[in-house]
């Protein structure tokens, strides 16, 4: 499983979206947009937004903190 969390220091749904992964037991990459231009304009090819966070479970893109979204994503 290929989880990638795109994020930004001051972001509190950022923060607890890592730590529900880290609960689950998921190990996950993170990419700090606010630092990593490249990574930030990966994040905007995939979403068309500069919102964080933004999960990619398995190529499925997640859009902010949402767990029922990312329960369904990583049961595939």
């Amino acid at each position: 499983m290929s989880v990638t969390i795109y994020t930004t220091p001051s972001c509190s749904y950022c923060r607890i979206a890592k730590d529900y992964l880290r609960k689950k037991g998921v190990s996950f990459t993170e990419y700090n947009v606010a630092a990593d231009p490249r990574r930030a304009d990966e994040m905007v090819r995939k979403t068309g937004q500069m919102g964080v966070p933004v999960l990619d479970v398995n190529g499925r893109i997640i859009l902010g903190f949402n767990e029922a979204a990312i329960e369904s994503a990583l049961r595939r």
